[in-house]
């Protein structure tokens, strides 16, 4: 049987950071299970976080009305993307598990791997106009965000400072993951490590590590399949008529993005659904 490989793209400037002790807790406990992994250290690669012409080799289609997701489309193709871009997508290619671990910085990802996800996920390698969502390129590869808070936890509950932890996940979790086709496992939060005593920060660690022994036997996230809606043009790409009617009667939205109008599923974006009855 080959051997599974699981990609960590790790994006902190230090290796005495909380994060780093995380990616590195993450690398150990998987392959003591047998996983190869493979880490992207953004800063150590100064990995290049500007999405520009500098990333197609050979003459661009269209020079006056330059296009970076036509033309990195193209350039994939024909085999024209610069080397860092190709070497990090024959990492994804190769792994059954993307795990991204860094410090949330403005709810969002530090730049480094904002400029990971813009340049490596292109257009025709990671997602179509015919494969995106649940019918996406990476369906049978599963992804997870790893990362750190500045704040506590309660100030991102839906009556916290900062609002619902869900809300925050949904355009990573669903408008990248999900959008290039991967099953996303329930985020790993570390909340708050550089306010918490030495005891809290290893019991945080202690429990990566033993969610990592079970990881990718993990159900994923819900979202909704892309069967609910009319994937047309003329459609619209909206909620097919008898779907909307079928939800109607239901007390909560479909997921933390398609609410309809009502509340939303509790900690969709934070935890799997229960399969028991």
């Amino acid at each position: 049987m080959a051997q599974k490989t699981v990609l960590i793209v790790y994006a902190h400037q230090s290796g005495g950071s909380f994060n780093s002790a995380a990616k590195d807790v993450a690398v150990e406990t998987l392959r003591q299970q047998g996983y190869k992994v493979v880490v992207s250290d953004l800063y150590a690669m100064n990995f290049r976080a500007s999405a520009t012409m500098e990333d197609i080799t050979g003459e661009v289609k269209n020079p006056e009305h330059f296009k970076y997701g036509e033309e990195t489309m193209h350039a994939w193709k024909e085999g024209r993307l610069s080397d860092d871009i190709i070497a990090e997508q024959r990492k994804v290619e190769a792994a059954e598990l993307v795990i991204f671990q860094f410090p949330m910085y403005w709810f969002s990802v530090p730049a480094i791997m904002k400029g990971w996800i813009d340049r490596v996920l292109t257009q025709g390698f990671a997602f179509s106009l015919q494969k995106m969502y649940s019918n996406g390129i990476f369906k049978d590869k599963k992804a997870m965000l790893s990362f750190s808070t500045g704040s506590m936890q309660t100030m991102y509950r839906p009556d916290g400072l900062n609002g619902d932890i869900n809300v925050t996940l949904w355009p990573l979790q669903n408008g990248v993951l999900h959008f290039c086709g991967f099953q996303v496992l329930a985020p790993q939060v570390f909340w708050c490590p550089g306010h918490s005593p030495p005891a809290n920060r290893t019991a945080m660690l202690d429990g990566w590590r033993a969610r990592l022994k079970t990881l990718l036997v993990e159900r994923p996230l819900t979202f909704a399949p892309s069967e609910m809606f009319d994937l047309t043009f003329p459609g619209g790409f909206v909620l097919r008529p008898e779907v909307r009617k079928e939800q109607s009667t239901r007390p909560h939205g479909i997921t933390t993005g398609h609410h309809l109008g009502k509340p939303l599923p509790p900690d969709n974006q934070l935890k799997a659904d229960d399969p028991s009855p």
